[in-house]
């Protein structure tokens, strides 16, 4: 099998906030299996979906993604 490529790090920010899956489902309209799939990078969520959980979670959206270069 492909190696699972990690494009979002809403794990990462879900843990940070002490946010629950299920809490954040509700909290963005999403079942908790999606946000489990999403948070395991086996599933991406759309632009317009990602801009609503960094509202819901009062982050920037480039928060919720893995940096492609890193910042000098």
């Amino acid at each position: 099998m492909a190696e699972k490529i990690r494009i979002n790090r809403l794990k990462v920010v879900l843990a940070d906030k002490d946010i629950s899956h299920k809490d954040f489902a509700k909290k963005v309209g999403k079942t908790p299996n999606t946000i489990t799939r999403i948070c395991n990078n086996e599933q991406q969520p759309s632009l317009v979906v990602l801009r609503e959980m960094a509202l819901a979670l009062d982050v920037d959206i480039s928060e919720l993604l893995v940096r492609t270069k890193s910042l000098r």
